[in-house]
Protein backbone atom coordinates (compact mmCIF):
# COMPACT_ATOMS: atom_id res chain seq x y z
CA UNK A 1 0.00 0.00 0.00
CA UNK A 2 3.05 2.35 0.31
CA UNK A 3 3.15 2.35 -3.78
CA UNK A 4 -0.15 3.48 -3.68
CA UNK A 5 0.91 6.16 -1.00
CA UNK A 6 4.03 7.42 -3.39
CA UNK A 7 1.47 7.77 -6.45
CA UNK A 8 -1.00 9.40 -4.85
CA UNK A 9 1.75 12.39 -3.51
CA UNK A 10 3.06 12.45 -7.53
CA UNK A 11 -0.91 12.66 -8.20
CA UNK A 12 -1.53 15.48 -6.08
CA UNK A 13 1.54 17.11 -7.35
CA UNK A 14 3.92 16.65 -4.83
CA UNK A 15 6.22 14.67 -6.60
CA UNK A 16 7.85 15.50 -10.47
CA UNK A 17 5.09 14.95 -13.36
CA UNK A 18 5.56 11.69 -15.01
CA UNK A 19 5.94 13.43 -18.61
CA UNK A 20 4.26 16.16 -20.79
CA UNK A 21 1.98 14.49 -23.29
CA UNK A 22 3.16 14.56 -27.31
CA UNK A 23 -0.22 14.39 -28.80
CA UNK A 24 -0.34 13.90 -31.97
CA UNK A 25 2.03 11.93 -32.88
CA UNK A 26 2.46 11.33 -36.40
CA UNK A 27 4.70 8.35 -36.68
CA UNK A 28 6.08 5.44 -34.63
CA UNK A 29 8.94 7.64 -35.26
CA UNK A 30 8.06 10.82 -33.77
CA UNK A 31 7.55 9.33 -30.51
CA UNK A 32 9.85 10.96 -27.97
CA UNK A 33 11.40 8.17 -25.38
CA UNK A 34 12.66 9.40 -22.35
CA UNK A 35 13.44 6.92 -19.49
CA UNK A 36 11.00 4.87 -17.36
CA UNK A 37 9.78 6.66 -14.42
CA UNK A 38 11.44 4.69 -10.92
CA UNK A 39 8.01 2.98 -10.26
CA UNK A 40 8.80 0.55 -13.50
CA UNK A 41 11.67 -1.99 -13.75
CA UNK A 42 15.00 -0.57 -15.18
CA UNK A 43 15.30 -0.65 -18.71
CA UNK A 44 11.80 0.56 -20.15
CA UNK A 45 11.16 3.50 -22.29
CA UNK A 46 9.23 5.83 -21.28
CA UNK A 47 6.75 8.43 -23.43
CA UNK A 48 3.03 9.95 -22.27
CA UNK A 49 1.11 10.65 -26.01
CA UNK A 50 -2.34 11.44 -24.22
CA UNK A 51 -3.35 13.16 -21.36
CA UNK A 52 -1.61 13.27 -17.46
CA UNK A 53 -1.42 10.29 -15.99
CA UNK A 54 -0.68 11.94 -12.73
CA UNK A 55 -4.36 13.97 -13.01
CA UNK A 56 -7.41 12.32 -11.45
CA UNK A 57 -10.11 11.51 -13.49
CA UNK A 58 -8.53 12.11 -16.99
CA UNK A 59 -7.87 9.80 -19.28
CA UNK A 60 -4.08 9.17 -20.62
CA UNK A 61 -2.29 6.92 -23.29
CA UNK A 62 1.59 6.04 -22.70
CA UNK A 63 3.68 3.78 -24.27
CA UNK A 64 6.33 1.66 -23.53
CA UNK A 65 9.47 0.48 -25.50
CA UNK A 66 10.71 -3.08 -23.56
CA UNK A 67 14.08 -4.76 -24.25
CA UNK A 68 13.81 -8.25 -24.91
CA UNK A 69 13.29 -9.99 -21.52
CA UNK A 70 11.58 -7.42 -19.74
CA UNK A 71 9.42 -8.26 -17.02
CA UNK A 72 7.08 -6.45 -15.36
CA UNK A 73 6.77 -8.74 -11.37
CA UNK A 74 2.88 -8.79 -10.65
CA UNK A 75 1.21 -6.51 -9.86
CA UNK A 76 -1.90 -4.26 -10.15
CA UNK A 77 -4.06 -0.64 -10.66
CA UNK A 78 -6.80 0.89 -9.45
CA UNK A 79 -8.67 1.09 -12.31
CA UNK A 80 -9.12 -0.92 -16.01
CA UNK A 81 -5.71 -0.77 -17.98
CA UNK A 82 -6.31 -1.18 -21.52
CA UNK A 83 -3.01 -2.44 -23.83
CA UNK A 84 -2.39 -2.84 -27.13
CA UNK A 85 1.02 -3.96 -28.61
CA UNK A 86 2.40 -2.32 -31.21
CA UNK A 87 5.16 -4.10 -32.45
CA UNK A 88 7.34 -7.11 -30.59
CA UNK A 89 5.35 -9.54 -28.83
CA UNK A 90 3.94 -9.17 -25.26
CA UNK A 91 2.82 -12.43 -22.86
CA UNK A 92 0.62 -11.23 -20.49
CA UNK A 93 -0.50 -13.68 -17.26
CA UNK A 94 -2.76 -13.28 -14.47
CA UNK A 95 -1.89 -14.35 -10.99
CA UNK A 96 0.58 -13.16 -7.87
CA UNK A 97 3.56 -15.14 -9.30
CA UNK A 98 5.25 -14.66 -12.71
CA UNK A 99 4.73 -18.00 -14.57
CA UNK A 100 5.15 -17.22 -18.70
CA UNK A 101 4.23 -20.83 -18.97
CA UNK A 102 0.43 -19.67 -18.22
CA UNK A 103 0.87 -16.50 -19.70
CA UNK A 104 -0.94 -15.66 -22.81
CA UNK A 105 1.25 -13.96 -25.93
CA UNK A 106 -0.04 -11.12 -27.85
CA UNK A 107 1.56 -10.08 -30.81
CA UNK A 108 2.22 -6.68 -32.55
CA UNK A 109 -2.10 -5.42 -32.94
CA UNK A 110 -3.02 -7.56 -30.01
CA UNK A 111 -5.35 -6.16 -26.95
CA UNK A 112 -6.12 -6.95 -23.45
CA UNK A 113 -7.85 -5.58 -20.67
CA UNK A 114 -6.54 -5.49 -17.25
CA UNK A 115 -9.53 -5.12 -14.77
CA UNK A 116 -8.62 -2.74 -11.96
CA UNK A 117 -7.70 -4.73 -9.26
CA UNK A 118 -6.87 -7.82 -11.20
CA UNK A 119 -3.12 -8.79 -10.25
CA UNK A 120 -1.08 -9.42 -13.39
CA UNK A 121 2.39 -9.77 -14.99
CA UNK A 122 3.93 -9.58 -18.15
CA UNK A 123 7.48 -9.58 -19.68
CA UNK A 124 8.55 -8.52 -23.58
CA UNK A 125 9.97 -11.25 -26.09
CA UNK A 126 11.88 -9.71 -28.36
CA UNK A 127 11.96 -5.98 -28.79
CA UNK A 128 8.30 -4.81 -27.72
CA UNK A 129 6.50 -1.59 -27.77
CA UNK A 130 3.12 -1.26 -25.89
CA UNK A 131 0.52 1.32 -26.00
CA UNK A 132 -1.37 1.26 -22.51
CA UNK A 133 -4.08 3.43 -21.89
CA UNK A 134 -6.35 4.23 -18.96
CA UNK A 135 -8.23 6.59 -16.26
CA UNK A 136 -5.97 8.93 -14.20
CA UNK A 137 -4.18 8.88 -11.75
CA UNK A 138 -2.21 6.29 -12.89
CA UNK A 139 -1.49 4.18 -9.90
CA UNK A 140 0.12 1.00 -9.56
CA UNK A 141 1.20 -1.58 -6.50
CA UNK A 142 3.53 -4.69 -6.42
CA UNK A 143 2.36 -7.80 -4.79
CA UNK A 144 5.30 -8.23 -3.43
CA UNK A 145 7.15 -5.51 -1.66
CA UNK A 146 10.52 -6.48 -2.78
CA UNK A 147 9.37 -6.45 -6.26
CA UNK A 148 8.91 -2.65 -6.95
CA UNK A 149 11.54 -0.93 -8.26
CA UNK A 150 11.04 2.30 -5.53
CA UNK A 151 12.20 -0.43 -2.69
CA UNK A 152 15.52 -1.45 -4.35
CA UNK A 153 18.41 0.18 -1.45
CA UNK A 154 20.36 2.17 -3.50
CA UNK A 155 24.20 1.08 -4.94
CA UNK A 156 27.03 2.44 -3.22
Amino acid sequence: MRAVAVLALAAAGFLPSLAAAQGPVQSAAAVKWGPGPDFLPAGAGFAVVQGDPGKAGGYWTIRLHLPDGFKFPSHFHPTDEYVTVLSGAFAVGMGDTVDLSKAQTLSAGGFITAPANAHHYAAARGETVVQVAGEGPFLITYVKASDDPRNAKPKP
